[in-house]
């Protein structure tokens, strides 16, 4: 009997070595959380375990060990979110941690709404230097938006970026900024541009309507730029050139441009501004959705406030940049030019007048470059007029003249009734619209919107679990599949096998937006861990500094050469 007990002893020892070699070994086990996996479905209580920069397990119990295991026990489990339409594109050169999203699960910063950070002409580049804040500052070394991507990404950012060519960037390319209509061989010029962008990997092309010089583009440029991007695999995203008066023909016109370049369409921040407007939004999401249901692959984005967040010279007639802001502002020098620009911003034009929508007292100040004009942050235009004895359009005036610039400014437009609208619609996501900074150093020097801080949070604290506008996992899917969906990343945006390891934990019932129009530097709660392809940024609530962060590229990267 020994002898036989003898005989197995070494084909049990193989039988069990065998087991141990084909059992994974991961670097990150996350056990016992309730997952949701980005698409949408039912979450069930499992595992989602890691190896390398990629999800290696996702299901009830994964086999095997883990270098790293966390209790996941009552926290939800989901992809990595994803802002699709961001300003971190400032931000992150001076401080790669992105905690305002960071601290809200945010794993990807897609930029470039209208204009983008590359490619730049010397021009472009000295303009981009001179722009910057005090305090603020960096140094402009690429001249392409491939380039700018990997300049980030190579002085280490926690989230992943990426990037759209913006329309108004190819225009300036190769017209500057004048209000001029291009000859077919600059449209090919601009074309090109765009093509070498999306051969760097941008992810399709966007524009901006109410921006000089970008609100110069007709329909046409906007078709045959679209189109550039089309043949690489890319999207039409757009400010439109209306969220007001005009709205609905510029929902028209985006639907328009999608179908005559053969380009998907992206509306970024899904709104309209003006109590007359509020009823437009009902028509506009039935347009957008007969639209989809025709073929064309139509999508939009909304950040869940009421107020928007852009710039003062948005109040101001179009005319006066032609040529730039700096043109803009000697024009203003002149008497004549000013009493002409201030008849333009009380009438009622044919450009998109933010001030009109929201009126004087509900346009507020939230960010200047000049030390001088700090005291004026978070009083409201109607305020300051006042006091200074003369109208608010020339109080506008007076202040983007003196600052030199755009001035920041929040203008409550919008009705809560059609948020919820736009967040009915299934093919709606979430963005910040807003940089991704941390409330410290220099950061503080202005009055950001709180969409900065707590947008996403905001969907699945008070929308998803206090007013029950959709279910958790919806919520989830609105951040994560539907944006991979939308920009057509083939390997991230879910928790599957193989995805990269773009992971966020959160406390159902204690994440919570906490910033608001009067304190808006405030961190949002309740996510207590972030993984960035594999690599903690955030641990137990605090953010470690992990460069985690890459470049994510659109479907054009190196296919799309210019003609």
């Amino acid at each position: 009997m020994a002898r036989r007990r003898g005989r197995l002893a070494p084909a049990l020892a193989a039988l069990l070595l065998a087991g141990c070699a084909t059992a994974p070994s991961y670097d990150l086990l996350i056990r016992h959380g309730t997952v949701h996996d980005g698409s949408g479905g039912a979450p069930f209580v499992g595992d989602v375990a890691v190896a390398g920069d990629r999800i290696a397990y996702v299901g009830p119990h994964a086999p095997g060990t883990a270098r790293k295991v966390i209790d996941a026990t009552g926290k939800a489990v989901a992809p990595g979110f994803s802002s699709t339409l961001s300003w971190a594109t400032e931000s992150l050169l001076i401080d790669g941690r992105g905690l305002s999203d960071l601290r809200q699960g945010v794993t990807l910063e897609v930029m470039g709404e209208g204009s983008s950070m590359g490619p730049l002409t010397p021009a472009m580049a000295k303009a981009l230097a001179a722009r910057q804040e005090e305090g603020l500052g960096y140094p402009v070394r690429w001249t392409t938006l491939g380039g700018y991507l990997d300049h980030v990404a190579a002085g280490g950012i926690a989230p992943n970026i990426a990037s759209f060519i913006g329309a108004a960037t190819a225009r300036e390319m190769v017209l500057g900024e004048a209000a001029i209509d291009p000859d077919p061989a600059q449209i090919e010029a601009m074309r090109g541009v765009v093509r070498r962008a999306m051969d760097e990997g941008a992810m399709g092309v966007a524009s901006a309507l109410i921006y000089p010089p970008g609100t110069f583009a007709k329909t046409p440029e906007l078709v045959a730029l679209a189109g550039a991007a089309a043949e690489c695999g890319g999207v039409y995203a757009t400010h439109l050139r209306s969220e007001g008066d005009r709205f609905l023909e510029s929902v028209d016109e985006a639907i328009g441009i999608g179908r005559a370049a053969d380009v998907p369409v992206h509306y970024y921040h899904l709104k309209v501004g003006g109590r007359d407007n509020w009823p437009k939004m009902a028509t506009a999401i039935a347009r957008i959705e007969a639209a989809r249901q025709s073929g064309l692959r139509v999508s939009a984005d909304v950040y869940p406030y009421i107020a928007s967040g852009t710039w003062l010279d948005a109040s101001m007639p179009p005319w006066l940049f032609d040529g730039g802001m700096e043109a803009g502002i000697a024009r203003l020098q002149d008497p004549a030019t000013r009493r002409r620009a201030i008849a333009d911003m009380q009438g009622k034009g044919d450009w998109e007048n933010v001030l009109r929508m929201a009126g004087p007292d509900k346009a507020t100040i939230a960010g200047v470059r000049t030390a001088a004009l700090q005291p004026l942050i978070g009083r409201t235009l109607a305020d300051i007029a006042r006091e200074r004895g003369v109208s608010p359009e020339e109080a506008a005036i007076d202040l983007v003249v003196a600052d030199r610039g755009r001035v920041d400014t929040i203008y409550e437009t919008m009705s809560e009734d059609n948020l919820r609208a736009a967040l009915g619609w299934p093919f709606t996501g979430i963005a910040s619209d807003a940089p991704a900074i941390a409330a410290e150093g220099a950061f503080l020097n202005s009055r950001v919107h709180p969409r900065t801080y707590g947008s996403f949070a905001r969907i699945l604290g008070h929308y998803a679990r206090d007013e029950k506008s959709f279910p958790l996992a919806e919520a989830v899917r609105r951040m994560s599949g539907l944006p991979a969906a939308i920009l057509g990343l083939a390997d991230r945006g879910l928790l599957r096998a193989g995805h990269h390891a773009d992971i966020v934990l959160f406390g159902p019932a204690t994440i919570a937006d906490h910033a608001d129009f009067t304190d808006p530097h405030r961190y949002a709660t309740g996510v207590t861990d972030v993984f960035v392809n594999g690599i903690a940024a955030l641990a137990d609530g605090k953010p470690t500094g992990a460069a985690s962060g890459r470049v994510v590229r659109g479907r054009g990267w190196h296919a799309c050469p210019a003609r």
